[in-house]
């Protein structure tokens, strides 16, 4: 399935994804009440990663279902290989490892496939209204920044 949009640090899925409607604010990019480290963003609580209880995937999964960081994207980047397919009518890619072993992301949206579980920091660069989103290329993972109060979807991991 394609799953549901939420989002980051949100667990409830939304009719509208803006900042109006964004939990972890009061309203603008630049009143964050929780994931700042930038006072011109809001209240700094230096928190870049999410909290259990802010991670979808373990508050509907429960167990130790979390979102995926950063360092297991980019594993899956450096040994997988990626083919583009359809299963059960549903269009994504198939990121098959060295041990021919398979996990299957659903495309929910353009190239953008969902959240990953850190703050945007990047080349000395941090913004608090960003969060980390993994995206496809053609033959290739990526990631980079997107507006944390948008609706994506989440591919769950677990231990």
């Amino acid at each position: 399935e394609y799953g549901g949009y939420y989002a980051w640090g949100e667990t409830e899925e939304e009719d509208n994804y803006d900042w109006s409607t964004y939990k972890w604010c009061n309203g603008s990019y630049d009143t964050m009440t929780k994931y700042c480290i930038d006072s011109d963003y809001g209240t700094v609580d230096n928190k870049t990663i999410l909290d259990l209880e802010d991670d979808v995937a373990h508050v509907k999964w429960g167990g130790s279902w979390r979102m995926p960081t950063i360092e297991e994207y980019e594993e899956l980047g450096r040994l997988c290989t990626l083919v583009w397919c359809s299963v059960n009518n549903v269009f994504g890619c198939k990121v098959i490892g060295p041990n021919g072993n398979n996990v299957f992301f659903p495309a929910a949206g353009n190239v953008v496939v969902g959240w990953l579980n850190t703050l945007y920091n990047k080349e000395d660069y941090t913004y608090c209204a960003y969060c980390i989103e993994l995206e496809f290329a053609e033959s290739e993972l990526g990631y980079d920044a997107y507006d944390r109060e948008m609706g994506l979807s989440v591919r769950p991991v677990c231990k």
